[in-house]
């Protein structure tokens, strides 16, 4: 807390001269202007938006903030990136115990695809509320779905207690992830918002080792406490961030550097009015029209996925809903158009390569990276259980993960020294369609150790440049008013295709599996053959040289063979796009490219939406 005053004070590291020159506050708008250079985004010639309060309240914050301040909040994102981190690697694990706990371990997988749902869907709502009502207002609210979601989980005594936390915790999760994101592209200018990025996702380097002890200590019999734990870590580690984001909102209005949002005046003046207000700013029509569209999209896709079967897709309940799921997308997309007041997607997206690619990259490299791992954990615990010890297994699961970290680094580094992103993205994805293909080989029953490690390695070099890229490539060319939609946009894509990948695996796994054991072992009965095909991971009580075992081998090889060339195919995709469909902007020190101002919100460079304006006006003229 050194350095940061809670109060009436400036601040020590205040440099109070340099704000008294800072640009003058526009009282209409709400933000800062200065001769013409109003931070105002409604050009309707360009299609861009209107600065939104959220947008507001961090930009008059940047003004008052010090080093001091600064690295304190800096401080509280490690913190909550950490325990966000921390909390993705442990509790999944306890879900087991949990719903076998109450007798309903049957509904263990619907509970986990409801909450996947929430997870994707999400996304788009939480980064409405950061837009609305401001980044440390949302933190709150987070913060709150993952204290009433853990107390939940951990005092559970039905599946109805176990799934309504899943859903109030997935909520808070993916809110978190968001928030994260959005406040470093906040925070920092495009040259250093990559290595910002990857110093910022290190603690997942860490939890990776300690994760085992912690989770060690907790299950069977503690599974509840693990639970309580993190419903009294997350409100602690995420607690700088909103002290510190609320004290420099506080700062800003006394300064008259931030005025009352349109719907705060509401509240104060006509409550009911405020509703109308939120709900518009919200864009609620479009938020629930998406929510369902993509719920009916994908809750079939969870659910045939956890059978694996292609009856699934027979079933007039799946079938309805897919239909229900694409219907409902034409409607959002009209009420986008023709009555939404802040749209949650602007068709101006539609139009910025670098969103579009960025998007199309996003949801087809999940599709491909999850059609193989799936079945990753059941193709290592028959071919290597006995070879390989728990520790050294363990390690090989982690390897992508800390390569993922690692490799982050060295990307944001290149991006920060060449200005560019788009050749590093090219050869991420090129290096990971490597990795990809030399799997086919890899994944075999004749893989050596370092074929497999190598393979992990190249996929998370690959995916760590292109996770770094594709953020930044997104947020580049839109307005700071628009980095949570977009920045949500890409990470729902990601989730969409993590949906489909799963999918497509779990539809190749269950139609070949069978039938490659009934090749492989040609001796054993078919009620040999089901246990072996219900229970995979139960043929690794046997010697590695034993007859079943080694045909059980054989069998998961060839269709990990199979899921390995699918993936490889539609690996090729991404590096196609990146090359002939993503713009290169010059990362540069402004907050973004499209108005070219910085991150106090001030013009600094002429943007690539003033010369869309020209054009608009011209064809006007």
């Amino acid at each position: 807390m050194s350095g940061v005053t809670y109060g009436n004070n400036v601040p020590p590291d205040y440099d109070i001269e340099s704000k008294q020159n800072a640009t003058p506050f526009d009282e209409e708008k709400g933000v800062n202007s200065s001769d013409g250079n109003e931070l105002n985004y409604d050009d309707a010639s360009s299609g861009a938006s209107v600065i939104n309060a959220g947008t507001a309240k961090v930009e008059a914050a940047q003004q008052v903030w010090g080093k001091t301040s600064r690295a304190f909040l800096f401080l509280g994102l490690g913190l909550a990136v950490y325990v966000y981190s921390l909390d993705g690697v442990t509790t999944w694990q306890y879900l087991f115990y949990a719903t076998s706990a109450v007798g309903a371990h049957a509904l263990s997988g619907t509970v986990t695809t409801a909450g996947a749902i929430i997870i994707a869907v999400g996304k788009p709502f939480m980064a409405k509320l950061a837009d609305t009502i401001g980044r440390a207002e949302t933190y709150i609210v987070v913060t709150i779905c993952y204290i009433i979601g853990y107390c939940l989980l951990g005092g559970a005594q039905t599946i109805g207690m176990i799934a309504g936390g899943k859903i109030m915790y997935s909520l808070g999760y993916t809110g978190l992830q968001l928030l994260t994101s959005i406040v470093i592209a906040d925070m920092t200018t495009l040259r250093w918002r990559g290595l910002v990025v990857a110093f910022v996702s290190m603690p997942y380097v860490l939890n990776s080792f300690v994760s085992g002890e912690i989770v060690t200590a907790f299950i069977p019999g503690r599974w509840r406490i693990g639970y309580f734990m993190f419903a009294i870590l997350v409100p602690v580690c995420v607690l700088p961030i909103v002290f510190t984001l609320l004290w420099a909102q506080r700062q800003a209005k006394k300064l008259e550097l931030l005025k009352p949002t349109k719907l705060e005046e509401a509240i104060k003046t006509k409550p009911l009015q405020s509703i109308k207000v939120f709900f518009a700013e919200m864009d609620a029509i479009g938020l629930i029209l998406v929510a369902a569209s993509l719920s009916l999209l994908l809750l079939p896709l969870g659910l045939t996925n956890r059978t694996g079967s292609l009856d699934g897709w027979k079933e007039p309940g799946n079938i309805v809903m897919i239909i229900l799921g694409f219907a409902l997308f034409p409607c959002f997309v009209w009420w986008e158009i023709k009555y939404a007041s802040v749209p949650l997607m602007p068709l101006r997206f539609l139009k910025n390569p670098s969103i579009t690619a960025s998007l199309a990259i996003s949801f087809i490299d999940f599709v491909s990276f999850y059609v193989v791992y799936v079945y990753q954990y059941s193709f290592f615990a028959i071919s290597k259980t006995g070879v390989w010890t728990v520790r050294e297994q363990s390690y090989f699961q982690n390897t992508m993960t800390i390569a993922l970290c690692v490799f982050s680094i060295p990307t944001g580094y290149v991006m920060y020294k060449t200005r560019r992103y788009k050749n590093m993205l090219v050869f991420g994805l090129l290096l990971r369609l490597l990795g990809v293909g030399v799997m086919i080989r890899s994944r075999g029953s004749d893989g050596g150790a370092f074929e497999l490690v190598m393979c992990q390695l190249m996929q998370g070099a690959g995916g760590a440049i292109a996770a770094v890229t594709t953020g930044i490539a997104s947020q580049a060319g839109v307005t700071h008013a628009d980095v949570g939609t977009v920045t949500a946009l890409v990470l729902l894509f990601a989730e969409i295709g993590y949906s489909f990948g799963s999918t497509i695996s779990a539809a190749i796994w269950t139609n070949t599996y069978r039938s490659a054991l009934a090749v492989h072992l040609p001796t054993l009965n078919s009620s040999a053959i089901d246990l072996l095909y219900s229970t995979p991971t139960s043929v690794a009580v046997l010697a590695i040289d034993d007859p079943i075992r080694v045909g059980t081998i054989a069998a998961v090889s060839s269709v990990m063979k199979t899921l390995c060339i699918v993936a490889t195919v539609v690996a090729i995709f991404p590096p196609i796009i990146a090359w002939f469909w993503m713009e290169d902007y010059e990362l540069g020190d402004v907050q973004n490219v499209y108005d070219g101002r910085d991150l106090l919100g001030n013009k600094v460079q002429e943007g690539t939406g003033d010369k869309e304006a020209e054009q608009a006006r011209a064809a006007r003229v």
